[in-house]
């Protein structure tokens, strides 16, 4: 008797196979080459797989957004750190806001100037 064909099932497999393959790279480039993290070499080697289509972004699709659905399950021991520091927040409350403010500035203002100059470099 013939196994049937779920496609639904196919494109799990399919987009685990991918994502943990493009992950195992990232490993072993992190390995080699400590510069970043081996989650940041695998979404590199994600991006790159779907942008080449090495790997078919359709089959991949519905999963990711399964995962994109879901994703608030992975911030809640982030809330849960919050809540345990309530006391630090409270007293460095005002300084944490004021200093995310800032290097935000800074750094927006610094990426969008290096976009000048690189502009009029190629003109």
């Amino acid at each position: 008797m013939p196994i049937a064909f779920n496609k639904k099932a196919f494109n799990v497999l399919y987009s685990v196979f991918a994502i943990f393959s493009c992950l195992a790279l990232g490993k072993l480039c992190s390995y080699v080459a400590p510069a970043l993290p081996s989650s940041l070499y695998g979404l590199m080697f994600f991006t790159l797989s779907l942008h080449f289509r090495i790997f078919d972004a359709e089959h991949i699709k519905s999963t990711v957004v399964w995962c994109l659905k879901h994703m608030g399950v992975c911030f809640v021991p982030a809330g849960v750190g919050i809540i345990n520091h309530f006391d630090l927040i409270k007293q460095f409350g005002i300084a944490i806001i004021l200093i995310t403010f800032a290097t935000t500035f800074i750094l927006l203002t610094l990426v969008g100037l290096y976009y000048q100059h690189c502009l009029a470099g190629e003109e």
